[in-house]
Protein backbone atom coordinates (compact mmCIF):
# COMPACT_ATOMS: atom_id res chain seq x y z
CA UNK A 1 0.00 0.00 0.00
CA UNK A 2 3.06 2.19 0.62
CA UNK A 3 4.54 1.77 -2.63
CA UNK A 4 0.55 2.48 -4.53
CA UNK A 5 0.22 5.55 -2.15
CA UNK A 6 3.22 6.76 -4.26
CA UNK A 7 6.53 6.91 -1.62
CA UNK A 8 9.15 6.17 -3.40
CA UNK A 9 8.20 6.90 -6.58
CA UNK A 10 9.42 9.63 -8.69
CA UNK A 11 7.64 12.95 -8.66
CA UNK A 12 8.75 13.27 -12.64
CA UNK A 13 10.55 12.02 -15.42
CA UNK A 14 13.68 13.79 -14.32
CA UNK A 15 16.42 12.10 -14.03
CA UNK A 16 17.07 13.36 -10.69
CA UNK A 17 14.04 12.26 -9.15
CA UNK A 18 14.60 8.45 -10.10
CA UNK A 19 15.22 6.16 -7.78
CA UNK A 20 16.56 3.68 -10.29
CA UNK A 21 19.46 6.18 -10.64
CA UNK A 22 20.06 6.44 -6.90
CA UNK A 23 20.21 2.85 -6.23
CA UNK A 24 23.60 2.54 -8.18
CA UNK A 25 25.11 5.36 -5.68
CA UNK A 26 24.31 3.12 -2.68
CA UNK A 27 26.37 -0.25 -1.14
CA UNK A 28 25.36 -3.33 -2.70
CA UNK A 29 23.74 -4.99 0.55
CA UNK A 30 21.85 -1.32 1.50
CA UNK A 31 20.18 -1.06 -2.32
CA UNK A 32 19.72 -4.82 -2.30
CA UNK A 33 22.18 -5.11 -5.44
CA UNK A 34 22.45 -8.48 -6.42
CA UNK A 35 25.12 -7.69 -9.13
CA UNK A 36 26.36 -4.67 -11.25
CA UNK A 37 27.82 -5.37 -14.54
CA UNK A 38 29.07 -2.43 -16.81
CA UNK A 39 26.08 -1.05 -18.64
CA UNK A 40 23.11 -2.87 -16.39
CA UNK A 41 22.34 -3.93 -12.64
CA UNK A 42 20.26 -6.44 -10.85
CA UNK A 43 18.47 -5.60 -7.63
CA UNK A 44 15.62 -7.12 -5.61
CA UNK A 45 12.28 -5.58 -6.04
CA UNK A 46 11.38 -3.51 -3.04
CA UNK A 47 7.70 -4.41 -3.58
CA UNK A 48 8.25 -8.02 -4.60
CA UNK A 49 5.18 -9.82 -6.61
CA UNK A 50 7.18 -13.38 -5.28
CA UNK A 51 10.37 -14.01 -3.19
CA UNK A 52 13.27 -13.19 -5.60
CA UNK A 53 11.56 -11.17 -7.29
CA UNK A 54 14.39 -9.08 -9.32
CA UNK A 55 14.59 -6.34 -11.33
CA UNK A 56 17.21 -5.66 -13.85
CA UNK A 57 18.13 -2.03 -14.97
CA UNK A 58 20.62 -0.30 -17.18
CA UNK A 59 22.30 2.51 -15.44
CA UNK A 60 21.36 5.04 -18.35
CA UNK A 61 18.21 6.71 -17.88
CA UNK A 62 15.98 5.69 -20.51
CA UNK A 63 12.32 4.63 -20.48
CA UNK A 64 12.08 2.69 -23.82
CA UNK A 65 13.66 -0.22 -24.88
CA UNK A 66 13.97 0.98 -28.53
CA UNK A 67 16.30 3.53 -27.13
CA UNK A 68 18.70 1.22 -25.75
CA UNK A 69 22.15 -0.12 -27.23
CA UNK A 70 23.00 -3.14 -28.44
CA UNK A 71 25.67 -3.69 -25.64
CA UNK A 72 22.74 -2.49 -22.88
CA UNK A 73 20.12 -5.30 -24.55
CA UNK A 74 22.95 -7.59 -24.68
CA UNK A 75 23.88 -7.08 -20.82
CA UNK A 76 20.23 -6.84 -19.73
CA UNK A 77 19.66 -10.21 -21.54
CA UNK A 78 22.79 -11.49 -19.47
CA UNK A 79 21.39 -10.44 -16.42
CA UNK A 80 18.22 -11.93 -17.05
CA UNK A 81 19.95 -15.47 -17.55
CA UNK A 82 22.44 -15.18 -14.41
CA UNK A 83 19.07 -13.89 -12.61
CA UNK A 84 17.39 -17.05 -13.74
CA UNK A 85 20.33 -19.45 -13.01
CA UNK A 86 20.88 -17.86 -9.24
CA UNK A 87 17.17 -17.94 -8.67
CA UNK A 88 17.30 -22.15 -9.46
CA UNK A 89 20.00 -22.65 -7.29
CA UNK A 90 18.89 -20.44 -4.55
CA UNK A 91 14.98 -21.15 -4.24
CA UNK A 92 14.25 -23.77 -6.88
CA UNK A 93 11.36 -21.72 -8.76
CA UNK A 94 8.96 -23.94 -11.03
CA UNK A 95 8.95 -20.85 -13.53
CA UNK A 96 9.04 -17.97 -14.32
CA UNK A 97 7.51 -14.71 -15.59
CA UNK A 98 9.84 -12.56 -17.58
CA UNK A 99 9.12 -9.08 -18.57
CA UNK A 100 9.26 -5.41 -18.88
CA UNK A 101 6.08 -2.51 -18.60
CA UNK A 102 6.51 0.16 -20.92
CA UNK A 103 5.03 3.50 -20.42
CA UNK A 104 2.86 4.42 -17.53
CA UNK A 105 -0.83 2.72 -19.51
CA UNK A 106 1.32 -0.44 -20.25
CA UNK A 107 1.98 -1.00 -16.40
CA UNK A 108 5.19 0.96 -15.72
CA UNK A 109 5.54 1.93 -12.45
CA UNK A 110 8.53 3.92 -12.76
CA UNK A 111 8.03 4.60 -16.65
CA UNK A 112 10.87 7.01 -17.14
CA UNK A 113 13.63 4.16 -16.52
CA UNK A 114 13.35 0.85 -18.29
CA UNK A 115 13.63 -2.42 -16.25
CA UNK A 116 12.80 -5.81 -16.42
CA UNK A 117 11.24 -7.83 -14.19
CA UNK A 118 12.39 -11.85 -13.38
CA UNK A 119 9.43 -13.06 -11.05
CA UNK A 120 9.94 -16.69 -9.63
CA UNK A 121 6.92 -18.77 -9.75
CA UNK A 122 5.99 -22.20 -7.99
CA UNK A 123 2.54 -23.93 -8.43
CA UNK A 124 0.32 -22.40 -5.70
CA UNK A 125 2.16 -19.32 -4.84
CA UNK A 126 -1.29 -17.21 -5.35
CA UNK A 127 -3.72 -18.36 -2.10
CA UNK A 128 -6.07 -16.45 -0.95
CA UNK A 129 -4.18 -13.97 1.31
CA UNK A 130 -4.12 -11.62 -1.52
CA UNK A 131 -7.74 -11.98 -2.29
CA UNK A 132 -9.55 -12.32 0.97
CA UNK A 133 -7.06 -10.25 3.00
CA UNK A 134 -5.84 -7.70 0.66
CA UNK A 135 -2.24 -8.54 1.72
CA UNK A 136 0.84 -10.63 -0.05
CA UNK A 137 2.78 -12.93 2.43
CA UNK A 138 6.27 -13.25 1.75
CA UNK A 139 7.80 -15.79 3.76
CA UNK A 140 11.83 -14.16 3.53
CA UNK A 141 13.08 -11.21 4.07
CA UNK A 142 14.79 -8.96 1.77
CA UNK A 143 18.02 -8.80 3.35
CA UNK A 144 18.40 -12.65 3.14
CA UNK A 145 16.90 -12.90 -0.25
CA UNK A 146 20.05 -11.02 -1.54
CA UNK A 147 22.37 -12.30 0.43
CA UNK A 148 21.21 -15.99 -0.89
CA UNK A 149 21.17 -14.66 -4.27
CA UNK A 150 24.42 -13.36 -4.03
CA UNK A 151 26.03 -16.30 -2.68
CA UNK A 152 24.66 -18.17 -5.65
CA UNK A 153 25.04 -15.37 -8.58
CA UNK A 154 27.08 -16.94 -11.52
CA UNK A 155 30.62 -15.89 -11.67
CA UNK A 156 31.65 -14.31 -15.02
Amino acid sequence: MVYLGGEGKPASDAEHHCPFCDIPKQSDKDSLIVSRGELAFAVLNLYPYNPGHLMLVPYRHVGDYTDLSTAEVAEVALLTQQAMAALRAAARPQGFNIGMNQGTVGGAGIAAHLHQHVVPRWGGDMNFMPVIGQTRVLPQLLADARDQLVEHWPRA
